[in-house]
């Protein structure tokens, strides 16, 4: 009895500790990843190697694939994809087993300027926040204006300007400025 108690125990805790996992894990790694340009996919046909290949996502957000001609792959989710290639295929491969994944995470970056360490471009394998990225950027340089630090953000044709007080956020004040940067983002530092 005591046993059965303890293996009971046990595959609770294991899936308390998977669900913790699960919702720890980076939503763009899920299923409803944004495909962005520079992306490399891979798309491939069970039993039809010239119908598997790698493809890279191109600057306007398209790739070529053999008989389907141009996809527009930029600003969808792989399930989406998924289904848009395999709808394309079936005219010409009957039910065609098809896999999509993302190979290589390109298109996930952010840029930090003005007095930082290591101003630039950073890419994210990971949800950042702010303070995060401004690490990765070897932190504020010994001039910044640790108070006038703005992220901006492009929604559609719309900048969206975004503050954070640096010295407010690093004495645990105000930690709602401490955002998860998205893709695009641009970090000022004056």
């Amino acid at each position: 009895m005591r046993k059965a108690i303890m293996v009971v125990l046990m595959v609770l805790l294991m899936a308390a500790t998977t669900a913790a996992a699960d919702e720890k894990k980076p939503k763009w790694v899920e299923d409803d990843y944004i495909i962005g340009p520079g992306d490399t996919l891979e798309v491939s046909v069970w039993k039809d190697p010239e119908l598997t290949k790698a493809v890279t996502v191109l600057p306007d957000g398209k790739f070529s694939f053999p008989l389907i001609g141009e996809v527009r792959a930029g600003g969808k989710t792989v399930a989406e994809l998924h289904k848009e290639l395999k709808t394309g295929l079936n005219r010409f491969v009957p039910d065609v087993n098809l896999h999509v994944g993302v190979q290589q995470v390109n298109s996930m970056v952010i840029y930090v300027i003005g007095e930082v360490n290591s101003p630039g471009r950073l890419g994210m394998n990971a949800n950042v926040n702010v303070l995060q990225a401004l690490t990765m950027a070897g932190g504020l340089g010994e001039f910044a204006d640790q108070d006038g630090i703005k992220i901006f953000r492009q929604i559609g044709a719309h900048t969206q300007i975004i503050d954070f007080d640096y010295k407010t956020v690093i004495n645990g004040k105000n930690l709602e400025q401490n955002i998860i940067l998205q893709r695009g983002d641009i970090i000022v530092v004056p």
